[in-house]
């Protein structure tokens, strides 16, 4: 990372010329070809695409799950470094937060703990860690599901649950790939309603990859992924 620190119109997150491509046994398989993307705080932003365009792979990228093939990303006006091992993992748990279309709860551990669990990954105190889950639990309408088990909660609660877990941190943007995707129509209104309304209180920045494109028109911005790049979406 490099040390310029952000400003208030600092993107929180930006892709620059962003590619991936994956070695085979004939000529490499280009996913990405030169992605550009700028996004920032409180902007919600939806990518659609067809099947297989490369949407999750972005987000892989974008997130610092992935290491590119070309091009760079950044967090908050600061290049990420896929070299910085451990330095990097706690840069992607300050800044960044995680919705997937499968909630990927600990089944073991409750609501509470779910939520709490990056905190607990920060090395918070279990109370403090604790007390700050159960906040954003009653954010997202859950405070008397707490201490039910992910198999004790319906879809669309699993799917709060998923969504108070990624903002506990209080991250800068967060990245949802499909959150809806496993939801019927009333619910998936309902998480898209949460995330418009944790945007205005929070100020975080939300990038939605989705297949809906009725969900992804109450987006502040449309993208879709064509051919590696990022376009404006056209109806």
């Amino acid at each position: 990372m490099n040390s310029a620190g952000p400003t208030e119109t600092t993107p929180v997150l930006e892709a620059r010329g962003v590619c991936m491509a994956y070695a085979g046994a004939g000529a490499p398989l280009t996913v990405l070809d030169g992605a550009d993307l700028v996004l920032h705080a409180g902007e919600k932003v939806a990518i659609v695409g067809a099947s297989g365009s490369g949407k999750s792979t972005l987000m892989h990228l974008l997130g610092g799950l992935d290491q590119p093939t070309g091009g760079e990303v950044r967090w908050q006006g600061r290049t990420v470094d896929f070299s910085r091992g451990a330095d990097l993992g706690q840069m992607r748990n300050r800044l960044l937060g995680f919705v997937y279309q499968f909630h990927h709860l600990l089944p073991e551990f409750t609501a509470l703990e779910n939520v709490a669990m990056p905190l607990r990954i920060r090395r918070l105190p279990r109370v403090e860690a604790e007390a700050r889950a159960q906040s954003i639990l009653d954010r997202v309408g859950l405070a008397a599901r707490a201490g039910h088990l992910p198999g004790q909660l319906s879809g669309g609660e699993r799917q709060r649950v998923a969504l108070a877990r990624a903002i506990v941190t209080e991250p800068c943007c967060v990245l949802a790939d499909e959150p809806t995707g496993n939801l019927d129509r009333a619910t998936a209104r309902q998480i898209f309603e949460l995330i418009d309304q944790l945007c205005i209180d929070s100020g975080t920045a939300f990038l939605i990859v989705t297949h809906d494109l009725e969900l992804a028109a109450r987006a502040d911005r449309r993208l879709t992924l064509r051919e590696g790049r990022l376009v404006p979406f056209d109806d």
